[in-house]
């Protein structure tokens, strides 16, 4: 009991002695020793000394007194309440350590993760309990076993995307799941050595996604059962398994081939639908700060209450096209390269929606500047309305295979804003309206007749029906670095991915030394445990914690009944087949359900032909715990991440991808380019992804930078909207202007500014001040010169619907105007923010605005 502290809480100890053999707390010094539990929290953290952390108030982890206040009081309140630990009382310690701990507790257990898979419940279920119920009624349980555990480990994959990914994924895991029973079979019965191969595999799975957890739980559930006469033919068994549920899960395939495409394509126009709803919000809509500043905790309250973000809508639009894109590369498609399918069609046209509707937006955002004297905002927000309605008749015809309406091609709200469009400009023309603000109106006009257009485009090939052929398979194209290339790389930078890889090969090393040197009946939970709880951040392993010990408790309890009434093996079967049910569907919801559902499936599944009695349950509990602490120490000192060590490359290649950007984008403001080339988009948009990456792995370390995290998300949100200008303003360059004024200069000025910045992140300079007050002042000039030309020009008898050079650099740079303020304001901030998120980094001269 004195030795695991967990026992009092668990009433496990007592009947199984486990306490004393596993000896965590005092037998190995963990605890009570060496103090490791008072400088690591893991009290506080697991709860497994205090209760919850009661005792120790989670300040466990840097306070001493730990091991005095937990002594034999698991889930009491310590020897006193007023002794102080670490200048504070305890009381009031114990009470916010165990509000923050059962906040953890709760927002573990309250994630939502996914939708639930009943199909996949289905088909995994029955490739389990098929073998087993089979195995019972014929008499070769042991054969229905191996052939069941081969179809669990499988199962685990859970593979996603359309049906031929899935079956390679699915082909890969029963070929290695093959491999590692025969691995495992071989060393059954030789404890130590298993030690020694098993680590290595579990090192191979981490570091190649593809191969993932499988290799190692497949070496490991195979090494514990009884050495078999035949060890091929228990390999063959699972492997027979393997192919059974795959078999079972690509039912489907003939039929619903196409239905992962077209539900990205549908989630990708749903998506440009929405963006266009927040720019039709924005148009004419009234101060919202009044609103914003409640706390709405209805989430349903808060969408219909506030105005819709842009900027979160035109991410999630742009996330939504590029999976839209991955998806349809995954496809086997009998066109040539120099025909476009008709998936590949409509990804082009809603992402040309798209970018004309970041155009668009800005140019509301100018007219609201500069708006005429005339009505107009109305006209303008029912037009974009009726566009994102048609382009959501779009998404419904898509996800529904043809049978939703496409509604109609003409469109009366459009008419009524070119009639006012058209009033503005004559009265402009009369000398009765501000031209520029006119110009702007105009421009607006003919965005929303370039989007209208290309949601015609994508209605036609809605409407003659998405589909895809079939073709031979492509060649995986070769990483430009080797195998060894790379992971010198990453041995000699200890990248994350290395430090991840080498964490849990230790851990699981360790705890398959303990399961060997105290020679525990069912050790391998104990590995398994720690194999799949270590995390690449000190929060997400929290998490999985707190999901895997609780789940796993409360379904070692069932289990526990369950063994305790020993039923017969077929009635095991079918009970066995509703908690695999009910254990992969709601998997992708909650890990947490997977631990409740799922550990009574894997602890009968283990001892279907030898059951063993209820005891094994409380066992489980108890390794569970055990595995849960040596996670928790691996994550917190074992080599942590440091993430914040890569955040000055990241940072400076986040600038350096935006000043090539504004680069490009002066090529076509001067007509050497005809747009801004997408391959470039994306490289900005993956720039900033990694940013935000970064920015949510350092809130998930265990004390998180809270300043410093701000300035990176404060980066990625000036970034995006940065991208946002310049696409607008390539947008509205869309033909060769005569004259650029200081347009062009302006934008180079732009990118110098971010190229100093970058340099600046690797030197102790810092960057000179770039003030273009006298470049915006040129270009307000110009744009006035621009004006007076243009009356001119009509009172000199040129046709006032004549589409003159004038006409359409009055246009394009009373739009542009606009967007470059912006650009310049977000570059500035932009660099700011990065210098000052960049460890170490000297303070950055913003450049005037």
């Amino acid at each position: 009991m004195c030795g695991l502290g967990v026992a009092c809480g668990l009433g496990v100890a007592c009947g199984l002695g486990i306490a004393c053999g596993l000896g965590i707390a005092c037998g190995l010094g963990i605890a009570c020793e060496l103090g490791i539990a008072c400088e690591l929290g893991i009290a506080c953290e697991l709860g497994i000394a205090c209760g919850l952390g009661i005792a120790c108030g989670g300040a466990a982890g840097r306070w001493k007194g730990c091991g005095r206040a937990g002594r034999g009081t698991f889930g009491g309140r310590g020897d006193g309440p007023g002794e102080a630990i670490g200048g504070r009382s305890r009381t009031g310690a114990d009470e916010a350590g165990g509000k923050r701990v059962l906040k953890g507790a709760r927002d573990a257990y309250a994630q939502i993760e996914g939708r639930a898979a009943p199909f996949y419940g289905l088909a995994a279920s029955l490739g389990i309990a098929l073998p087993l119920l089979v195995g019972a009624l014929t008499g070769h349980d042991t054969q229905g076993s191996m052939i069941a555990l081969g179809a669990y480990l499988v199962a685990l994959r859970a593979p996603e995307g359309p049906y031929g990914e899935r079956a390679r994924n699915l082909l890969s895991a029963v070929i290695i799941v093959a491999i590692g029973a025969t691995i495992g079979g071989h060393l059954s019965g030789h404890t130590w050595l298993a030690v020694a191969v098993v680590p290595p595999i579990v090192a191979l799975g981490s570091a190649l996604p593809w191969i993932g957890p499988t290799a190692g739980l497949s070496v490991l559930m195979t090494a514990i059962r009884p050495r078999a006469d035949h060890i091929t033919y228990n390999g063959f068994l699972e492997l027979v398994g393997g192919f059974l549920v795959m078999a079972l899960l690509l039912t489907p395939w003939p039929a619903r081939r196409l239905r992962p495409l077209r539900t990205a394509l549908s989630e990708a126009a749903d998506a440009v639908a929405e963006a266009l709803d927040a720019v039709a919000e924005d148009v004419g809509a009234p101060d919202a700060s009044a609103l914003d500043a409640v706390d709405l905790t209805n989430p349903d309250l808060a969408e219909v209450a506030r105005k819709p973000d842009w900027e979160e809508r035109r991410r999630t639009a742009s996330q939504a096209l590029t999976a839209a894109r991955t998806t349809y590369g995954l496809y086997r498609s009998s066109h040539g390269q120099d025909e476009p399918t008709k998936p590949e069609r409509l990804i082009d046209a809603l992402a040309r929606i798209m970018h004309e509707s970041v155009a668009l937006r800005a140019l509301v955002e100018a007219a609201r500047r500069r708006p005429p004297d005339r009505d107009w905002e109305l006209e303008v927000r029912v037009a974009i309305a009726a566009l994102a309605a048609r382009v959501r008749l779009l998404a419904g015809a898509v996800g529904t295979t043809g049978d939703a309406p496409l509604g109609s091609v003409e469109s009366a709200a459009l008419r009524r804003l070119g009639r006012q469009s058209e009033y503005i400009r004559r009265a402009s023309l009369a000398g009765d309206e501000d031209m520029v603000a006119a110009a702007l109106i105009a421009q607006i006009r003919r965005s929303i007749d370039r989007i209208a257009g290309s949601i015609d485009s994508a209605r036609r090939i809605v409407a003659s029906g998405v589909r895809i052929g079939f073709g031979p398979p492509r060649p995986i194209g070769a990483h430009p670095m080797s195998a060894w290339e790379r992971l010198g790389t990453a041995v000699r930078t200890r990248s994350p991915e290395f430090r991840q890889v080498t964490r849990v090969t230790l851990a699981v090393t360790f705890a398959m030394a303990i399961s060997a040197g105290l020679h525990l009946p069912h050790g391998h939970w104990l590995t398994i445990t720690v194999m799949l709880s270590v995390r690449g951040t000190y929060g997400e392993t929290i998490t999985k914690l707190f999901q895997r010990v609780g789940g796993t408790a409360a379904g070692s309890a069932i289990a526990a009944i369950l063994l305790a009434l020993a039923p017969t093996q077929v009635v095991a079967a079918l009970v066995l087949f509703a908690f695999g049910l009910l254990g992969f569907t709601l998997r992708p919801v909650n890990f947490t359900y997977w631990g409740l559902f799922g550990t009574p499936l894997a602890m009968m599944l283990m001892d279907f032909s030898t059951p063993s009695d209820w005891t094994a349950a409380g066992e489980r509990i108890a390794l569970t715990i055990a595995g849960g602490a040596i996670a928790l120490i691996a994550a917190r000192v074992l080599w942590p991440t440091r993430y914040a060590d890569r955040l000055p490359a990241q940072l400076d290649e986040l600038l350096s991808v935006h000043a090539d950007l504004v680069r490009t984008t002066t090529a076509v403001v001067e007509g050497e380019l005809e747009r801004l080339p997408h391959s470039q988009i994306i490289a900005a948009e993956q720039a900033a992804e990694a940013v935000s990456e970064a920015r949510k792995r350092l809130g998930n370390e265990r004390v998180p930078d809270t300043d410093r995290i701000a300035h990176l998300r404060d980066a990625v949100r000036y970034a995006h909207r940065m991208r946002d200008h310049l696409i607008a303003v390539g947008r509205m360059s869309r033909e060769e202007l005569t004259d650029t004024g200081p347009i062009p200069e302006i934008l180079d000025r732009v990118a110098d500014h971010l190229d100093e910045a970058a340099a600046a992140l690797e030197s102790a300079s810092s960057p000179s001040g770039n003030a273009l007050d006298d470049e915006f002042a040129d270009l307000d000039r110009y744009l006035s010169k621009l004006a007076r030309k243009r009356r001119a020009e009509i009172e000199d008898g040129v046709k006032t619907d004549e589409f003159t050079p004038l006409r359409h650099a009055l246009l394009q740079v009373s739009g542009i105007r606009y967007a470059l303020r912006s650009l310049l304001r977000d570059a500035n901030d932009l660099a700011a923010s990065a210098q000052t998120a960049a460890p170490s980094a000297p303070t950055l001269a913003k450049p005037a605005n």
